[in-house]
Order: C-alpha cells, then sequence, then structure tokens
C-alpha cells in the first residue's frame, strides 16, 4: 500500500508538471484580444422565419415586429447570463450580434483564456457555434496623399471608358442621361462606416437626403465622442495614438491618423452634384443613411452585425426603429476569418429584408475572408485605371465584378478623389466654398471599390423600385465590359500583385453604370421568401409579385431548379409552382424567369429563392440552462477536452520521446 501511494503521489506531480507545462505552451499561442463571444444557440431567435420589413407607412407592423424581437432578445439575454454560469465564466452584460447572442467579457481576453473560454462555451450542448467578438478593420485607404486641383474631370473613374486612356471608367454620362436617380420617394442608401461630416460642403448640400442615422458604436473608448450607442452618427475622428495602443483595448490596434472613410466613401455615392462646385456623386437623387459602427481601432464585430440589421429596416433592441429601410447598404470593413454564421445570419436577415449588401473584396491580395466570402452578397474587387486587378486587391471565385477602386501606381491622377477633412486626429472645420487643399483627397483600396457599385445599383432602383438584391447583381453582372489585358500575367491564387483579371479572379467584368441602368428597365421578377421547413414538405414557389415597367405586362414564367436533390416542379410555366421536398435534409434553389410583352423584343428578369430543409433540433432536457444527465455528459466532455488540449500541444520533445 505504502509503494502504490508513492507511485500515485509521482503520478500526480508528473500529471502537475505536463499541465503546467501545456498551460505554458497554450498562453504562447498568439491571438487577437476579444471583447466577448458571439453565441449560436440550437435554437435561437435567429432560426425564426425570414424576417418581412413593412416598407409602407404603416407603422403598426414594424412596432409589433420591434416588440416580438425584443422578447426574443430578452429570453436570449437571459439564456446567455445562464450559459456564462453554467461555464463559469464572468460577465459585464449580455447583447445581440446582429441576429445572434452576445456575452461581454468583464476584460478583453486573449490567447488561451479566450480559447479556454471557448471551449468552454462550444461544450455546452445548448450551443451550436461560438466566435470571438474582435475588431474588424476597415478597408483602409493605401497611402493617402493630399490634391492639388478639384474638378469633374478629376474622377477618371466616371467618365466614359476610352480604350486607350481610360478603359476601366464606368460610363457614368450614359448612365445619367437615362436616369440621375432623382426620383420620389429617392432610393435610400446606407453607408454602414465610420459616421460622417455633414458639415463638408458638398455634403451639408444635401440638406434632407443626408439622413440623421444612427450610431451604434457600443464601447465609449472606442467611439471617441463621449457616449455610447445614440442619434449621432457624425464622425468625431478614429485615430488611435501610441498611448492608445499600449492599452488592453487596442493592444492589436497600429497607431493612426484619423481616416475620415465614411466621409469619403458618402461622397462617391451621393455628393451634391451639378452645383458647380467639388465632386460629382454617382447618385444624383439618393438618400444617404450613415449608420455608424466603427471608431477607433475598427469596428466591433457584434456593433458591425447590429449596424447591418439596423440599416435594412430589422430591430436591434434598445435602438429605435429606422423608418428609412435601406434598398442598398455600402459595408466596406472585413476580417481575416471565413464567413461565420453570425455574419452569414445577419447578411441573411438583410436581404430578405430586401438590402443589396455590397462588400469589398478586401486588400490582402489573396483568397476573400467575410463579409466577401459570405453567400448572398455582392463582393466587388478593385481595378486599376488600365483595367488590371490592382496590386493590393484581394481576388477569387466570389467576386461579382469589378471596379476602380485607385492605384498609386500613376500618383494621384490615378487614385480615387472624394469629400476628406484635413484633420489627423479630430475634424478641421470646413470653410465656407470647397477648398481641395482641405476639403478632398486622394484614397486608394477595396473600400472605394464598393461605392461604385453601391451607387449603380441605386440608378438601377430609381427605374425599377422591384428589382431584388439578386436581381441587381445578375444585371450588373449581366452589363459588366468584358475584362482587358494590361500586358500582364494572369492573377492566380494563393496571391498576387497586380494582374490581368478573368472571369474566374475578378468576377464577371468591369462595372458599367449605363448598360446596368438599361437591364434596370426590365421586368423584374419577385419571390416571395420561404426559409427553413421541414422535408417532405410541399411549398409553394409564389413570383405573383414579379412586375413589368408601366406599358408593359408578365406573359410568360418559367420555374427551374438550380441546386439541391431533383425534385419535380408542378405547373413550372405559372407564376405559382409547387414542389414536394424529399425527406432528406438539404438546400435547394430555385429560379424563376420573366418575360414582357415589350416589342420588338421581349425582355427577361430572374430571381432565386433559398429552401432549406432541416428537421427541429430536440430540445436539450437541461431546458437552456444545463443540468440533469445532459450537464453530467458536458461536464465529462469537459474533462475530455482539458486531456486532450495536453496531448494536442505536447512540446516536440515529447512527441520524440515516445
Amino acid at each position: 500500500m505504502r509503494s502504490f501511494s508513492r507511485y500515485k503521489t509521482r503520478s500526480a506531480a508528473l500529471g502537475l508538471t505536463l499541465l503546467m507545462a501545456c498551460a505554458a505552451a497554450s498562453a504562447q499561442v498568439a491571438t487577437p484580444p476579444a471583447q466577448g463571444l458571439i453565441i449560436g444557440y440550437r435554437a435561437s431567435v435567429a432560426d425564426a422565419d425570414p424576417e418581412q420589413i413593412d416598407r409602407s407607412p404603416r407603422a403598426g407592423e414594424r412596432e409589433r415586429a420591434q416588440a416580438r424581437w425584443k422578447a426574443a432578445s430578452n429570453e436570449t439575454r437571459e439564456r446567455t447570463r445562464r450559459l456564462a454560469h453554467d461555464v463559469g465564466l464572468s460577465l459585464r452584460g449580455t447583447g445581440e450580434a446582429g441576429n445572434a447572442a452576445l456575452l461581454k467579457f468583464e476584460r478583453p481576453l486573449q490567447g488561451r483564456s479566450l480559447e479556454d473560454a471557448m471551449r468552454r462555451v462550444r461544450l455546452h450542448p445548448d450551443v451550436a457555434w461560438v466566435e470571438p467578438n474582435v475588431f474588424v478593420k476597415r478597408r483602409q485607404a493605401v497611402a493617402p496623399v493630399l490634391p492639388n486641383d478639384t474638378s469633374f474631370g478629376l474622377q477618371w473613374h466616371l467618365q466614359i471608358p476610352d480604350l486607350v486612356n481610360n478603359p476601366a471608367a464606368m460610363n457614368l454620362p450614359n448612365a445619367w442621361s437615362q436616369t440621375t436617380g432623382s426620383v420620389v420617394p429617392s432610393v435610400v442608401v446606407a453607408v454602414v462606416d465610420g459616421g460622417v461630416r455633414r458639415d463638408h460642403p458638398d455634403l451639408a448640400a444635401l440638406g434632407t437626403r443626408l439622413l440623421n442615422g444612427y450610431d451604434l458604436v457600443s464601447e465609449l473608448a472606442v467611439a471617441n465622442d463621449g457616449d455610447g450607442r445614440d442619434a449621432d452618427a457624425s464622425d468625431p475622428g478614429d485615430w488611435v495614438s501610441a498611448a492608445d495602443a499600449q492599452t488592453p483595448l487596442f493592444a492589436a490596434c497600429d497607431a493612426t491618423d484619423s481616416s475620415w472613410h465614411g466621409t469619403f466613401i458618402t461622397g462617391q455615392i451621393a455628393a451634391a452634384t451639378n452645383n458647380a462646385q467639388g465632386v460629382a456623386g454617382i447618385s444624383w437623387g439618393a438618400r444617404i443613411l450613415p449608420v455608424r459602427v466603427a471608431g477607433k481601432c475598427g469596428a466591433l464585430v457584434s456593433d458591425l452585425l447590429d449596424g447591418v440589421r439596423w440599416a435594412a429596416g430589422l430591430p436591434v433592441v434598445g435602438v429605435p426603429t429606422n423608418t428609412t429601410p435601406a434598398r442598398v447598404i455600402n459595408l466596406s470593413f472585413g476580417g481575416d476569418a471565413p464567413c461565420s454564421a453570425a455574419y452569414q445570419n445577419t447578411i441573411d436577415a438583410a436581404t430578405n429584408a430586401g438590402a443589396l449588401v455590397v462588400v469589398a473584396a478586401g486588400n490582402g491580395r489573396g483568397a476573400l475572408n467575410r463579409p466577401a466570402d459570405c453567400q448572398r452578397v455582392m463582393a466587388v474587387a478593385s481595378v486599376r485605371k488600365d483595367g488590371a486587378k490592382a496590386d493590393y486587391s484581394s481576388f477569387g471565385p466570389q467576386v461579382a465584378l469589378s471596379a476602380p477602386g485607385g492605384s498609386n501606381e500613376g500618383g494621384n491622377p490615378t487614385m480615387i478623389f472624394s469629400t476628406d477633412n484635413p484633420g489627423f486626429t479630430n475634424p478641421v472645420a470646413y470653410t465656407a466654398l470647397p477648398n481641395p487643399l482641405t476639403h478632398y483627397g486622394y484614397k486608394q483600396g477595396t473600400s472605394f471599390s464598393v461605392p461604385q457599385a453601391v451607387g449603380v445599383a441605386s440608378l438601377m432602383l430609381s427605374v425599377n423600385s422591384a428589382l431584388s438584391p439578386s436581381a441587381l447583381i445578375d444585371r450588373m453582372k449581366q452589363g459588366a465590359r468584358p475584362h482587358l489585358n494590361a500586358g500582364l500575367g494572369v492573377c492566380a491564387l494563393p496571391t498576387s500583385l497586380a494582374c490581368n483579371c478573368t472571369t474566374a479572379t475578378c468576377g464577371a467584368g468591369l462595372l458599367d453604370a449605363a448598360t446596368s441602368v438599361q437591364l434596370a428597365t426590365g421586368p423584374a421578377a419577385v419571390i416571395t421568401p420561404i426559409g427553413t421547413v421541414n422535408p417532405v414538405t410541399s411549398i409553394s414557389l409564389n413570383g405573383t409579385a414579379s412586375v413589368a415597367l408601366a406599358g408593359t405586362v408578365i406573359d410568360s414564367y418559367l420555374w427551374t431548379q438550380v441546386s439541391g436533390p431533383t425534385v419535380a416542379i408542378g405547373t413550372p410555366q405559372s407564376a405559382v409552382a409547387g414542389v414536394s421536398l424529399s425527406s432528406t435534409e438539404a438546400t435547394y434553389v430555385f429560379k424563376l424567369t420573366v418575360s414582357d410583352n415589350f416589342t420588338p423584343t421581349e425582355r427577361i428578369g430572374s430571381d432565386t429563392v433559398t429552401v432549406v430543409a432541416a428537421y427541429p433540433v430536440a430540445a436539450s432536457s437541461s431546458g437552456g440552462g444545463g443540468g440533469g444527465s445532459t450537464s453530467l455528459f458536458w461536464g465529462m466532455a469537459l474533462w475530455a477536452w482539458v486531456l486532450a488540449v495536453c496531448w494536442q500541444q505536447r512540446p516536440v520533445r515529447w512527441r520524440k520521446a515516445l
């Protein structure tokens, strides 16, 4: 017995030594600090039917939707508090991150502490997935410089294409001959970014077209305006000082000057035009909805996702209802991770509400990351003035098309020119009249390719408001001009600098505003969303909301299946078709193509609908808070994980000894 006791003691000592070594190895893993966790539950508010936005003046339905979302969110917040208690995490609050739940840490966690927290939450039986709530960076302008002049002539990207001197220009003059976007009611475009300088002369001139918007930055230190979420979407500056970069909150941030990122993008889309001063916006009539989600160091994922929801007119707890939902959302932010469930669920919700989400391909020179690799977004890559892919632009098969984003190979003349502010930290007051040395700037980046497509989409909606997000993407892709040979090598993953684009790397082609607007005037296929249903269900594919332009009617319908297990479509040549789904869980995509009676040649339009067939997840015996036999197995799994971590992270010398 004495010998066995000594053996146990030595074994325990050895085990303790190994565990400490394991902990030391884990602590050396460098990960960005997280402010909390974004959590998807196995049965949550995000799994509800697709949310529909009532865009009519009737406020009652919007208020009821807000109340339903608040009640569901309160339940989810309580569930998150119980979860934190179950897994032994201290928290300073709960909330939402788009359609997901948010658990806020008492202090930022990273490295082993963060991995430990994530694994403990992931092992809980109620949790489907979890990701850290980290800062995402704006698609930063590259090497900004001061301008030396100002006029429409400096905006080379808006001009009529010249195959010799300006082949990548977007052909706006010929688009403006069809529409300037000045319709009633005007199209609402959201700029989900760092806010806007309302006092810029070329933006102040918009008057009521520059809507109030909202500030959704939740962290006071990040907001940099002295308060949290409020109705002031102005940009106070987003600089990060060297001292800031030494604090835990901004430890992963570089010291940098204020970017005025949202102000620059707002000017690209809708600066006051034809007013004999400053620069021209793509849409002369669009209303701009500034949605501030970013401040110092960028945007927290939770704020960004809430901003996308609010911009689309969907409820966000603690924030007044957005009564002017956007039809197009400019999102020039991105991260270095693949698309996650939190991103995809929020993008799906915004798209189902009728908003096209346009995103930047990224400035990583390689494959796309979130949100550009998410489904149902319009990802835009950046090309130079000569049509080549810009050296900084990411690329890949998920890109929809390419648009000018500026490049510095020719200095200022090949950069993008728009509204700016000269302040390095706080904003500098503008003078009464626009001065190119203080009011405007040159920038480059995929951030500034996005507003090109956003502006064109708003022009298309001004002539055909029935176009769905997917119809807008399809028609802009159909109207794109072929990629050009700039005398460079062909773009190829994993990485490329400036190179010749192909449809496999840079999307359908070069954005052409005039052709896109022409294609907007055909009929629009509009399908009622379906969402998630049980397998072995009979569903109706409903295209009765499809519309034709005045003076024409839709005279033919055709339903086809795009993907998923093959099923028969009943009455495929009618506005409403029937489908009986198979007994397997699967995702189906169906397409509706409509044509009108326009003479001499009929015009067509199409749209798709996604149907997810999945069986409901059985409720756990823990009742949402853990406990019972489920909690027992969860606890056993947690200990199994501890042992697995030590095994996976053992030093190399341990492996050699085995």
